[in-house]
């Protein structure tokens, strides 16, 4: 298990991390979010023993992470790291045997994780021939390469396109099914709804948001109704409850306060015609981040 417990860390006067506190057990998955300066890189390396906090704690499995179990751990930065003037088979050689991995395991690791994300044909050139995307991909190999059981993503999925996304999504998922605990930042609110159970929002080093993302968008309380068919904007706009009206292409999307609003609102789409959708949805992590992250900026 992974325990932050109350760690504050402060840079001068500045208070970079306040008082942070959360677990991660083995299988899941934790997303650590906010806007750049809130605290989540301080967070990180926090995590993996490169800063010790000025308060508070952080343990893996009951310790601080050190030279004794640094090797059951993998971070990729967001920042690319890579020694660029060397391939990359030279490369995974030399992040493996950090991590005291024999070079024949490190080999065959690397020829599993190459073919997986189609990139076999790199395998010898050098770094600094390759895409960014590709580079973002040997950067995550790097990060993969020892099997860790703690792995700690900030950004991973900066500068790829919707594909490359969905494959580090199913490669994240793989180890959450071997039971590694995974933590990791991004700005890509849609695929941490999409595949992260628990989060936490800092916000200049506090906590702004935090919780199971199910009861994060419960406990917000509003929603989003859209509908297609003929309705009246104005009509719509005039419902108590309903504090905004986007009027799209296709479809028209009512902004509830509550639930008990979507009762006035069908209320009134059951007097009206041609109606094809009626669709009552949560509101989006988006939508709940720029709320809450909004009101203290």
């Amino acid at each position: 298990m992974l325990e932050v417990k109350n760690a504050r860390m402060l840079y001068g006067n500045l208070v970079a991390v306040d008082h942070l506190s959360f677990q991660v057990k083995p299988g899941d998955i934790f997303g650590l979010l906010g806007t750049n300066g809130a605290g989540k890189t301080t967070t990180f390396r926090m995590i993996m023993g490169l800063l010790d906090p000025t308060e508070g704690e952080v343990l893996y499995h009951g310790e601080k992470v050190g030279y004794h179990n640094v090797n059951e751990i993998g971070y990729m930065i967001e920042e690319r790291s890579l020694l660029t003037k060397i391939t990359v088979k030279e490369l995974m050689l030399y992040f493996g045997q950090l991590k005291d991995m024999s070079p024949k395991v490190i080999l065959e690791r690397l020829d599993y994780w190459l073919d997986r994300f189609g990139i076999v044909e790199y395998k010898n050139k050098k770094i600094k021939e390759l895409s960014k995307g590709n580079q973002q991909k040997i950067q995550f190999i790097s990060a993969i390469i020892n099997n860790p059981k703690l792995l700690v993503l900030d950004e991973p999925f900066s500068g790829l396109d919707p594909i490359n996304t969905e494959l580090f999504v199913s490669v994240i998922r793989d180890f959450q099914k071997q039971g590694s605990m995974i933590v990791f930042s991004s700005h890509q609110l849609d695929h941490v709804e999409s595949f992260c159970e628990e989060l936490i929002v800092l916000e200049k080093g506090k906590v702004v948001i935090e919780g199971r993302i199910d009861k994060v968008k419960k406990d917000f309380k509003k929603q989003n109704i859209k509908i297609i068919g003929d309705v009246d904007i104005k009509t719509l706009e005039a419902i108590p409850g309903v504090y905004k009206v986007i009027e799209n292409k296709n479809q028209v999307i009512a902004k509830i306060e509550n639930e008990e609003v979507a009762k006035r609102v069908f209320d009134y789409i059951k007097t009206c015609e041609n109606i094809t959708k009626y669709d009552v949805e949560q509101a989006s992590l988006s939508e709940i981040f720029i709320a809450k992250v909004g009101q203290r900026s």
